[in-house]
Formats: structure tokens, C-alpha cells, sequence
């Protein structure tokens, strides 16, 4: 869609809004001269949309009573924004209808598109690929989404219906303080009546949500997100894990997936001696030193995390970890000796 056309559409999304709109008004919010709004004027009469002029001291251009703009007038930018946008929430695993109700979505706004528009965005979604996976889709009921949005909105408490990964159902109240997505899945954090404590519920898990009559106060400098990735680590596992990394937190952070450990800095007498670390040099460097702790089902996996960290740690519980880690270096100094 060229400039001009998109520029036509903002005329009548301005009339739109109502009343008598001067050619004035008009240029300065279209960016244009008076001479091109009323050739845009012009156009959109060529397209039986009834413009009506006003004359006088307060003339100017309006709609006629009654009309509404035909949905999904879009430019080429927004048409692009819409159906992108349904692609990439889809593989992403975000979105909370099924994928036939994505795909109807998509043909819909497909069939009111200009048809040359139309064809240049079918042509890319065709050709189109994407470097990450898509990620399987975890489908949360719409209703109880929109639901919880609009309570954490107004601070209005929900009874919740929930099965945990136990397969324990329990019914709950909950403050929802933030929804939040995560690794194609969706999070309610708030303050759950069962435990006393701010929870991170998942929201394919829940059965059903009901808005209560009261409201409450979120605690100031609440982080939605910081509370479901530190929830999401604290998730109980086989095995706990606790290292000692020489480094920023910040650094750290950077060098693992969210929502696998917890991170804490130590003061800096903290730092394990000569004899404990992985080499003299290393523990004598200097530097900030963090805790991190951290849950998983197979130690092996910690074992290649600390390789791809590529920083000076301590390990110190469990010993079994060791052993891991010992053999993992064995495995990698074997395979660099082999001479291609």
C-alpha cells in the first residue's frame, strides 16, 4: 500500500473519531498541504464513503451520521504486523486457542486484504523460515487468560481451580500480581491463600477462575517476571545443586537459560581459598565470586553448564557432581587429541 493510500486511511480514521474536522486540522495532523486533504477527500467519496462538507466560518469535512469504517482497513505496514504476529505467537507457544483458530484468524484477515497486498504476504509466509524451533503449544483457556488479566488489572481476587504437577487438584484464592510468559507458557504470580506466600501458577493448570468481591495492594517494586523465573528454579527435582562461580551475577545470568538457578552475589570474603578452587591462579585473581543454586533430574546436564559457563567454580554439594564433571573433561581432552 503506498504512502498516499495509507495517508487516505488516516483521513478516515480521523473523521471517524466524529464531528466537523477543518482542512486545517486535517493537513497538520496528516503532515500534507490543504490542496492534497481535499484530493484525499475526493478519493474517499470515490470509494462511496460519505463525506460530508461543512461550510461556513467552522466548515470543514465529517462523516455522515451512522457510517462506521469497514473493519481491517489496514496498511501494508499493519497487515504485515497482524499476520506475523499470529506466526510468530504460534511457534512461539504462546497462543491460547488452538491452532485451527489461529489458522482461521490468519485466512480472515487474508480475505479483506487488497488482493496485490495479499499476495505479497502470502508470498512471504510461504517462504518465510525461522531459525528457532517451534515450540509445543501448552494451551491455556482463553477465558481464564483474560480472565486473570483483567483482575490483576483491577486488583480483584480470583478462586482458582488448580492441579499441580503432583496431580494434586486444590481450590485457592489468589491476588494475581502479574501474568507473564515464559518458554511457551503463561504464568499467573500473586498471593495464594493455601500457603501464605506469593505462588507461581501455570495456566494451562488451572481449571477454572472466578472474580471475587474485594481488592488488595501489590507490594511496590513487585517483579512479575524476576518472581516466576526464580519460582520456575526453585521447582523440586532430584537433584540440588549448589556452585560457587567466580563472577558478576550479571555475567552469569547472561550465560544461563532463564529460570534454571538462582544466583546470589557473596561478599567478597566469600571467595573459596587456593587449595578448594579449581587452580590457585584462578582463586587468586581476584574478583566477585556468586552462589548458584539450582535443581535437575540428571547431573550430567549440570556438568555440561559449567563447561559452557567457562568460569572458575567450586562445587559444593553434591559430591556426586564430581565425578560428572571429571568425566566430562576426560571425554572433551580425548576427543581434542583425536587428529582428524
Amino acid at each position: 500500500m503506498t504512502r498516499p493510500t495509507a495517508r487516505v486511511l488516516a483521513l478516515l480514521e480521523i473523521l471517524q473519531t466524529g464531528g466537523t474536522r477543518t482542512v486545517a486540522d486535517l493537513a497538520d495532523r496528516l503532515g500534507v498541504d490543504e490542496r492534497t486533504v481535499r484530493r484525499y477527500v475526493d478519493h474517499l467519496i470515490d470509494l462511496d464513503v460519505p463525506v460530508r462538507s461543512v461550510r461556513g466560518r467552522y466548515g470543514g469535512y465529517r462523516l455522515a451520521p451512522g457510517y462506521r469504517m469497514p473493519p481491517l482497513m489496514l496498511t501494508d505496514e499493519e497487515a504485515l504486523a497482524v499476520l506475523l504476529g499470529l506466526v510468530a505467537g504460534r511457534r512461539a507457544g504462546l497462543v491460547t486457542t488452538s491452532v485451527a483458530a489461529t489458522e482461521s484468524a490468519a485466512a480472515k484477515v487474508r480475505r479483506v486484504l487488497p488482493e496485490a497486498l495479499g499476495r505479497r504476504l502470502d508470498a512471504l509466509l510461504a517462504t518465510a523460515d525461522f531459525t528457532a524451533p517451534a515450540r509445543p503449544v501448552t494451551t491455556p483457556e482463553t477465558g481464564v487468560l483474560l480472565k486473570l488479566a483483567e483482575a490483576a488489572r483491577h486488583r480483584r481476587p480470583v478462586a482458582l481451580t488448580y492441579t499441580a504437577w503432583s496431580g494434586r487438584r486444590s481450590e485457592r484464592t489468589v491476588h494475581p500480581y502479574g501474568i507473564v510468559a515464559h518458554s511457551g507458557r503463561w504464568y499467573v504470580t500473586g498471593a495464594d491463600s493455601a500457603s501464605g506466600e506469593v505462588r507461581t501458577f501455570r495456566l494451562d493448570r488451572i481449571e477454572a477462575a472466578t472474580e471475587l468481591p474485594g481488592s488488595y495492594e501489590v507490594p511496590v517494586g513487585f517483579d512479575a517476571t524476576a518472581r516466576v523465573l526464580s519460582g520456575l528454579a526453585e521447582v523440586p527435582y532430584l537433584h540440588e545443586v549448589s556452585l560457587r562461580v567466580r563472577g558478576t551475577a550479571e555475567q552469569v545470568r547472561s550465560r544461563l537459560p532463564a529460570g534454571i538457578a538462582t544466583v546470589r552475589e557473596l561478599p567478597a570474603d566469600a571467595a573459596p581459598s587456593a587449595g578448594s578452587a579449581p587452580s590457585a591462579d584462578s582463586a587468586q585473581d581476584g574478583g566477585p565470586w556468586v552462589r548458584i543454586l539450582l535443581r535437575a533430574e540428571r547431573l550430567e546436564w549440570v556438568a555440561s553448564v559449567l563447561a559452557w559457563l567457562d568460569l572458575p567454580f567450586v562445587i559444593e554439594h553434591p559430591d556426586a557432581l564430581r565425578d560428572h564433571v571429571r568425566a566430562l573433561a576426560r571425554r572433551l581432552a580425548d576427543c581434542a587429541d583425536v587428529v582428524g
